[in-house]
């Protein structure tokens, strides 16, 4: 038995991790690096291994940088299945649809932009078709804590891992030789005490692969990070400007709509606030959070059994079409505008921070992970200017980062779930490297492995 780690290895994105049992090929993720233009280049580069040759393909949660490569799995030879939890098969079609839509236009961009003696790839990474043909492949829906048996001596049960709607550790039981290991991964790791999903669960094993994105960092609670959030708002509004928050369609835009009703509730926000979700992801998202509420916690179960819309609110619009997005810049201020992507790398996201970056009046607010690289980072740190569209725009805008409303657990949160596994080994995998030497630093119990890109740990 064997795992090789092919992304998300000392980085955050492009997660794939590949065990081999015995004949058995068993892929976990398969997902999109993300970044700089060397990561997009990275994207097109071979896996490590054959797709052909794989079995099965276990989906932890639907994010881009972790099921984002699939259609290219499957462009490159995959056909056997891809299993996940029903709230995970959704988002993720909606998530694969929506990248291959936005490769589609880069690669016409590039065409376009290409200087006559230079060479531009004008071929996507894969295509709306490609996307299509890849959720053809997604078989068995599986349940939290419901063992499922994948091919012989391969089992494996998927556990609440509290982070996005459907998300899941996996605790794959193997055998080989009459050998038996357990090993869990983690996925990503929620943030635990949040308003709609239940906390991470652990279980014992032999070996755990774990995230340490925000490892060495603690995030502020929750209780703090509400009352920074509706800071930043009433002072933008008290300013004239408007409020832009990058947002991650997938469970980010729906707690924020979430706190913003309720702040509106309790009389700490302004009744006639003007709040758009500019966003088609995340507006079909928030429909697809309203069609599971088996995935949420008690509370919020409560709300929907009530008819009570946690994510609705006086004032809200929702903007799937680009002339409703675009005439969203004649407001010169006064409003909350939440667009994609969290860490603006794409999306319209860019169009209002274009328009709202120079003014000192506006805000920016921050709520979620930035991988080196991306827009969202260099604003974060401090830039003077950043370039869209060609233009050098001045950042004079008010830029606020909140860590507690992040969808990934903090270092504490990291080790309590580390502790309830009593692992004999532990692989850090989806962290930069600061990250993981400080949690491996604190892990008392059994070996710990950092992989690189490639390489092979034999179980």
């Amino acid at each position: 038995m064997k795992i090789s780690f092919h992304g998300a290895d000392h980085d955050v994105t492009g997660s794939c991790h590949l065990v081999d049992c015995g004949d058995r090929r068993i892929l976990v993720d398969c997902g999109l690096f993300q970044g700089g233009r060397e990561l997009d280049e990275e994207n097109s580069e071979p896996f490590g291994f054959d797709p052909a040759a794989l079995d099965v393909v276990l989906l932890t949660h639907a994010h881009l940088d972790h099921c984002g490569r699939l259609p290219l799995l499957v462009k490159q030879g995959f056909r056997g299945e891809i299993v996940t939890t029903a709230a995970s098969r959704e988002l993720a079609r909606l998530v694969l649809i929506d990248a291959a839509h936005l490769h589609e236009e880069e690669a016409r961009y590039r065409r376009h932009k290409a200087p006559p003696s230079g060479r531009a790839s004008g071929e996507p990474l894969y295509t709306l078709l490609d996307a299509f043909h890849s959720l053809d492949y997604f078989g068995r829906v599986a349940s939290y804590r419901q063992p499922l048996d994948l091919l012989a001596g391969v089992r494996v049960t998927f556990l609440d891992a509290g982070h996005i709607l459907g998300s899941a550790g996996l605790l794959l039981e193997l055998e080989e030789n009459g050998r038996r290991r357990r090993v869990l991964f983690s996925g990503d790791i929620g943030n635990a005490g949040r308003p709609l999903l239940n906390d991470p669960v652990s279980v014992e094993t032999d070996v755990a692969v774990m995230e340490t994105t925000y490892g060495g960092r603690r995030h502020k609670s929750l209780a703090e990070s509400v009352e920074e959030l509706y800071r930043a708002l009433i002072e933008t509004l008290r300013r004239g400007g408007n409020l832009i928050i990058p947002t991650f369609a997938l469970e980010r835009a729906q707690e924020l709509l979430y706190f913003l009703r309720e702040g509106q509730a309790q009389g700490r926000l302004p009744g006639s606030l003007r709040v758009f979700l500019d966003s088609p992801m995340a507006i079909s998202a928030t429909e697809i959070f309203e069609r599971h509420p088996e995935g949420y916690n008690d509370r919020m179960k409560d709300l929907f059994r009530s008819g009570r819309d946690p994510f609705g609110l006086p004032g809200l619009e929702f903007t799937r079409d680009l002339a409703d997005s675009k005439a969203i810049n004649n407001i010169p201020g006064g409003a909350v505008i939440m667009a994609g992507s969290g860490m603006c790398t794409g999306g319209r996201v860019r169009h209002h921070l274009h328009n709202n970056l120079g003014n000192p009046q506006a805000s920016v607010l921050f709520v979620g992970y930035a991988a080196r690289g991306t827009l969202a980072r260099l604003i974060i740190e401090g830039a003077p200017r950043v370039r869209l569209f060609g233009d050098e725009v001045p950042v004079r805008a008010q830029v606020h980062t909140i860590g507690g409303f992040s969808a990934h657990a903090d270092h504490a949160e990291l080790l309590t779930w580390h502790g309830r596994t009593h692992a004999e080994l532990t692989i850090l995998v989806h962290g930069e490297d600061e990250a993981m030497k400080a949690v491996a630093a604190q892990i008392e119990r059994g070996r710990v492995l950092m992989p690189k890109m490639n390489e092979t740990v034999e179980l």
